[in-house]
């Protein structure tokens, strides 16, 4: 089998790491497993994240509303065509992931990611969709110009594949968090494909983590993590490859800057469904103070985490028709409760002034994270290239 980067041994600092991600995950099992009104609307946000955050790192930026947009399956509020036909593929391949990597007996091989290639970008088959490249590759850092990093030869790409994907089938006494990690690595190093190798790679790693069965994939992704630190998501690339394909150097940094993504992502969501706790309690409060319909809860709600509420996305969580929904919305705003923006087709809501009151003093209490790799950062950045 070609060589890959291989897997360094956890130490102790890893260890307790990993633990402690493990420990976080299964609170959040636990939170999913009783009933609560609000696992679906953080399921959603929490897809719509890892959507937007593995697309910004690549230069498809949307707002988080055209984010859960895509989820929802509605049109954008603001995304250029261009950007939204990327957004909506690469939702189609976390729809993918999020539905049959969970499955018994799955298992990931090269038809699976060439398929997985084909729906990011069967929307332009001039990029050679589910087809590896057969020439050189460079990545390129357009604000510097020059290029950051050569892939390996083309002719080397086919046996390298076929080495990751048995290297992903064949167990090992890995931890799942290390595993992911390896499998994101090695195929962002081999960049077999001529567009989307980095979406690819971010995909592979929640779905080798969907495999776990711990807690929900949807709730395992780093992706939002790395999309809201890519500038250190880039240093460790650059300091785990040194700028072309050596997979005989040490994945140490990358290894642990992987779970410290995943350590922080764990402390975000458990973070989030504590304050979903209190945020409903809230929201119940001030249906009952102006005697509302429960169902308003779910547009306020989504206001109340930032979101901009529209008639299409409250019909789709509520199932309500056009009118009901109207109307609903229209006394939430009369009340205060949401203010109504835009005309027409551009109209939409979002949090009045007694939400924002509740957010903002949720974010007063809210206490930093705790960072289990306090140096590594300036550790990867003192060993770039």
């Amino acid at each position: 089998m070609t060589s890959l980067f291989a897997t360094p041994d956890p130490d102790l600092e890893d260890q307790q790491a990993i633990g402690e991600i493990h420990e976080t995950r299964a609170s959040l099992a636990d939170y999913l497993r009783a009933p609560k009104r609000w696992n679906g609307l953080l399921r959603r946000t929490s897809t719509a994240r890892a959507i937007q955050g593995s697309n910004t790192i690549e230069g498809y930026t949307v707002s988080e509303e055209d984010a859960v947009a895509a989820v929802d399956d509605e049109p954008p509020l603001s995304a250029d065509d261009a950007t939204w036909l990327e957004i909506i593929a690469y939702r189609r391949v976390l729809t993918y992931v999020l539905n049959v990597a969970t499955e018994p007996g799955f298992v990931i091989d090269e038809a699976v990611l060439r398929s997985m290639h084909f729906m990011l970008l069967d929307h332009d088959l001039s990029k050679t969709p589910g087809r590896y490249r057969t020439k050189e590759i460079f990545v390129r850092d357009d604000k510097r110009g020059v290029n950051v990093y050569a892939g390996p030869d083309g002719d080397l790409v086919p046996e390298l594949m076929r080495s990751l994907s048995e290297s992903l089938s064949t167990p090992t006494a890995d931890d799942p968090l290390v595993r992911g990690a390896m499998a994101h690595l090695n195929l962002v190093m081999i960049h077999p494909f001529r567009d989307g190798n980095g979406r690819m790679a971010r995909a592979l790693q929640t779905m080798v983590l969907a495999q776990d069965q711990v807690v929900e994939p949807t709730f395992s992704s780093i992706e939002e993590w790395l999309g809201n630190n890519t500038q250190d998501y880039y240093d460790v690339l650059a300091a785990t490859g040194h700028g072309a394909w050596n997979p005989g150097n040490d994945a140490t940094l990358w290894v642990k800057f992987n779970l410290r993504a995943h350590h922080m992502q764990a402390q975000t969501m458990r973070r989030r469904f504590d304050e979903a706790e209190i945020q409903w309690r809230k929201i119940d409060e001030l249906v009952a103070e102006h005697r509302l319909n429960d169902r308003i809860g779910a547009a306020l709600f989504d206001a109340l985490i930032g979101l901009r509420v529209t008639r299409p996305s409250y019909v789709k969580l509520t199932e309500l028709d056009e009118r009901t929904a109207t109307r609903d919305l229209v006394s939430a705003a009369n009340i205060g409760l949401l203010e109504a923006r835009g005309e027409r087709r551009g109209r939409h809501y979002v949090a009045g002034e007694p939400l924002r009151r509740i957010q903002a003093a949720l974010r007063a209490d809210r206490k930093p994270l705790d960072d289990p790799y306090p140096t590594l950062i300036g550790e990867i950045r003192r060993a770039r290239p």
